[in-house]
């Protein structure tokens, strides 16, 4: 193969074995940036770098960096660099440096990969926060209360119910459109949740309605009237709704969307939903879904439900 093809866009030509860390940096970021990935993934990844630059010799070249000197670099962000360095920080930090030189080595500039062996911080992430069903059926009954009040308010249990059926993340419903509703057949209806961004097209799906919430639905539309979003205010006046609910109900732990969504899917998996369903339903790639089985199985057993499967988390 020769020089010109092991090159990917975004690589100058005058970067080799002998250039300095940081000009190397900067390459990255503009590979990264036409790669397509996100702002904000980039801004940490080059963050991440520019530590390692921080760390090295300032006269360090490229091909000069070893395994050692990058474990010698994780070491002193975990225990010596004097700020403190989570688990999950240091983690990302080295799939960060495992990332750039991967990218150096497929470009050619080097001809090793010092990161190669560079061993990764495995990360268990807590379990998140659910609700029991009888919780659930106390916050929909709370919802249900502002519907039957002397000045009735449909929202809440609309949003509410949404989030229990749907599974949807924030900004997902956020960007519900009304024209991503169809409700022509009520024993059919569903939502489509769409992304304006190609990249995210393998999330799109069609998420079943139930005619209970079809009904809480014609009444909010009849007290709101939204013309194009289904629900036209900001995700902080999305989050104080399912706030109303966790005060009204005497709830202990605040109702939030990240708890509905794994809510939804646990009481899924204990109604004997099939695995792949849940993961269609969440949006999920079979790799990501993997950590989101694991989770789903011990929260089932922290609410004392075994699992006709027990081959769950097999692919």
């Amino acid at each position: 193969m020769t020089q010109q093809a092991a090159e990917p866009k975004g690589v100058p030509a005058h970067l080799t074995e002998k250039s300095l860390l940081q000009p190397a940096i900067q390459a990255w970021k503009f590979f990264l940036n036409d790669q397509g990935r996100s702002p904000y993934t980039i801004k940490a990844f080059v963050a991440d770098l520019n530590l390692l630059d921080e760390y090295l010799p300032p006269d360090q070249a490229l091909g000069d960096i070893t395994l050692k000197d990058l474990q010698n670099f994780s070491s002193w962000l975990e225990n010596e660099r004097g700020v403190p360095c989570s688990p999950k920080s240091l983690a990302r930090r080295i799939t960060s440096v495992k990332s750039f030189f991967r990218w150096l080595q497929h470009s050619g500039v080097v001809l090793v990969d010092p990161a190669d062996k560079l061993l990764q911080h495995s990360v268990t992430s807590p379990l998140p926060l659910v609700m029991t069903r009888e919780e659930v059926a106390l916050a929909l009954e709370t919802a249900q209360s502002f519907r039957e009040a002397e000045e009735p308010d449909a929202r809440p249990y609309t949003l509410l119910k949404l989030l229990l059926e749907t599974a949807v993340k924030k900004g997902e419903c956020q960007a519900i459109g009304l024209n991503h509703l169809s409700l022509e057949d009520p024993e059919n209806a569903f939502v489509f949740i769409r992304y304006t961004n190609p990249r995210y097209r393998y999330k799109e799906r069609k998420l079943t309605l139930s005619k209970e919430w079809l009904e809480a639905f014609n009444e909010y539309t009849e007290q709101y009237q939204p013309e194009e979003r289904l629900f036209p205010w900001t995700s902080r006046r999305l989050e104080y709704i399912l706030e109303d609910i966790t005060e009204a109900g005497g709830f202990e732990n605040r109702i939030s969307f990240d708890m509905l969504r794994w809510t939804s899917a646990l009481m899924d998996l204990m109604d004997g939903v099939e695995p792949d369903k849940i993961r269609q339903k969440l949006g999920v790639s079979k790799i990501q879904f993997r950590e989101v089985r694991r989770k789903l199985r011990n929260l089932a057993a922290q609410q004392g439900y075994t699992l006709p499967d027990p081959d769950l988390d097999s692919d």
